[in-house]
């Protein structure tokens, strides 16, 4: 992208984040005559109160910009996606046993394992609670179907997520480059990429009495194929910077995947490259429990992925996915005669930089 589309992109995701996180913080509870209840307002409000760019939710705005909807219908929606990764994580950073989550302690490093739990569970009701708001300004058909987009989103991360933990709990290494797709196309392109544009083209199609439904219904189906291509290609690049960002920029721990011994495309490739000794040697250092493995033999495998190219063939493949994705994107704007405006601009812009970021 161009330094301007950049600067233009980046204002505008700022400007979101303020919005939704204002929605998000006043929506949830701060206080209670109990303490212990009070205790669970203050961890429900911790990560939802440490930033991030706020991704989904603008996708979400944008997509319904796109098809000539308005910001403040798509503003619970877009705020819930927010809750909704915030809960995800807290179950997500306990399952992976992560120590940081946006450059600070993990929330069941800083409360406990049990305590992190039940925190992500009020949130996630939360979210629900949020998203029936829509029936004041959206109406109760057009509000049933975005709890059944969120329902569907909800079912095909924590199917993606066992088939992760799957991996990591049978010491399953024999891991294709298929398997990896469609555990990320799961775990993360429907949550980062898919729903987020199918809420966005629900929420602008379905009030105008004039949108055809079986227009909309097409959209929404398009918006799986490249939004898989999309969240890949995005998941790709995060574990690349797991591996080379700067901390502080990432928010969290560099190396980290393969502390926790994750399953990604470079590791796929370096093992596919790698002869019987190297191969066994890579696989019982990551086999070994986190707290078990030593960062010299976390770093061999790093250089390791250095020297068989394994990184800069991640890069390729995600730069090759992007490049996809917003071709299928491009074709779709012009099949349904979608105006190339503001909206197009900004809404390609962010794809581009979903695949193109540095943290």
């Amino acid at each position: 992208m161009e330094q301007l589309e950049t600067a233009r992109l980046q204002e505008l995701l700022i400007r979101n984040k303020k919005r939704l996180d204002r929605i998000v913080l006043d929506f949830l509870p701060a206080w209670h005559d109990s303490a212990e209840i009070t205790n669970l307002y203050e961890m429900m409000r911790d990560y939802p109160s440490r930033g991030g760019k706020g991704l989904r939710g603008s996708m979400c705005i944008l997509w319904c910009n796109l098809l000539e909807g308005k910001d403040e219908s798509a503003l619970i929606t877009s705020s819930a996606l927010e809750l909704f990764q915030n809960w995800i994580l807290i179950h997500d950073d306990i399952e992976d046993q992560s120590d940081l989550r946006r450059g600070l302690p993990a929330l069941h490093k800083k409360v406990g394992i049990e305590l992190a739990i039940n925190a992500g569970d009020a949130l996630h009701g939360k979210m629900w609670e949020l998203l029936l708001r829509n029936q004041e300004k959206l109406g109760s058909d057009l509000t049933i179907k975005i709890l059944q987009e969120f329902a569907s989103m909800l079912n095909a991360t924590t199917e993606g997520q066992q088939m992760e933990l799957a991996w990591t709990s049978t010491n399953k290494w024999d891991i294709k480059e298929e398997d990896y797709f469609l555990m990320v196309a799961k775990k993360s392109a429907w949550y980062t990429c898919i729903s987020p544009a199918r809420l966005g083209i629900l929420i602008a199609t379905l009030q105008k009495k004039q949108f055809e439904i079986v227009k909309s219904e097409n959209l929404m189906k398009e918006a799986i194929e490249f939004g898989t291509q999309l969240g890949i290609s995005f998941q790709i690049i995060d574990d690349v910077l797991n591996l080379m960002g700067e901390e502080t920029k990432y928010g969290k721990e560099i190396m980290g995947d393969l502390f926790e011994g994750k399953r990604t495309v470079m590791l796929i490739h370096l093992l596919s490259h790698s002869d019987s000794a190297q191969k066994r040697k890579i696989t019982d250092i990551l086999s070994k429990p986190r707290e078990k493995k030593e960062l010299g033999e976390v770093k061999y495998i790093l250089d390791c992925m250095h020297n068989s190219g394994s990184i800069d063939y991640a890069k390729g493949l995600s730069r090759k996915l992007s490049k996809k994705a917003i071709s299928m994107f491009d074709d779709m704007i012009s099949r349904y005669h979608i105006s190339k405006g503001e909206s197009y601009l900004v809404t390609k812009s962010l794809m581009e930089y979903l695949s193109s970021r540095d943290y």
